[in-house]
């Protein structure tokens, strides 16, 4: 599979009518500019908020992945129809702990999110903490395996996540990563038990292995182009 403008495309419309086919129907989404101009129509009904103290890949990694298979199952098509969008502030979650309830924190304590809500009863929090900056890059560097946690459900699958990092700082990782296994845990790609060898490399444009799923976005500086900004594999085998 080669990653090109058409793919790129297409799986940026395949999200919009899986999350909001109201606003995908009768509309030209063959070109890049209609694609924008429906996605700034979109507006989010709730918002999930994720305080996080430090950023380690894997451990926040895992946690995503835990924090969006153990949601209420009613909380979900709210915030599907949002585009899983979620705000990260910088703190440590374990000083706020006796003040907001959060659904999920990692296991090394370094992040925490709330259930997805109404960006009123989020904004305690919001005007207490800041955006999590992270103007740093990863660095692109042999795989790494991570598990996903919890009771297998299903018998566990193997698949690569591939992360890029060029020209994209650690808060864009996040955000980029927060979507793709969010939803892919939603939509039952991901599940507990399951393996996955995260890749970070420079760009997707050249992997050639077959995706599952896509995080697709804009290019810096050229509203006129998509790219690839982390990739979740088909499976690659049973663990």
């Amino acid at each position: 599979m080669t990653i090109g403008p058409e793919l790129l495309r297409d799986e940026a419309v395949r999200r919009l009518r899986a999350a909001r086919p109201d606003l995908a129907h009768g509309r030209d989404l063959s070109t890049v500019s209609g694609l924008a101009a429906v996605q700034r129509e979109v507006g989010a009904e709730v918002m999930a908020v994720s305080v996080v103290g430090r950023f380690d890949l894997l451990p926040w990694i895992r946690g995503t992945c835990a924090y969006a298979a153990g949601l209420p199952p009613s909380l979900v098509p709210a915030w599907r129809r949002s585009f899983t969008r979620t705000i990260f502030l910088a703190g440590n979650p374990g000083n706020l702990a006796d003040r907001f309830s959060f659904a999920h924190v990692s296991e090394d304590g370094g992040a925490a999110w709330t259930v997805p809500d109404e960006e009123s009863a989020l904004m305690p929090l919001r005007r207490l903490l800041k955006l999590f900056d992270g103007p740093g890059s990863l660095p692109a560097q042999a795989p790494l395996t991570v598990g996903v946690p919890g009771s297998a459900v299903r018998a566990p699958v193997r698949r690569a996540l591939y992360v890029a990092v060029a020209g994209i700082t650690v808060a864009e990782v996040m955000v980029h990563l927060n979507h793709l296994l969010c939803e892919a845990v939603l939509d039952g790609l991901l599940a507990c038990g399951d393996v996955l060898t995260v890749r970070p490399v420079p760009r997707l444009s050249g992997v050639t292995e077959p995706f599952a799923a896509l995080r697709v976005g804009g290019e810096e500086g050229r509203a006129d182009r998509l790219r690839a900004f982390a990739g979740l594999t088909k499976e690659i085998g049973h663990d």
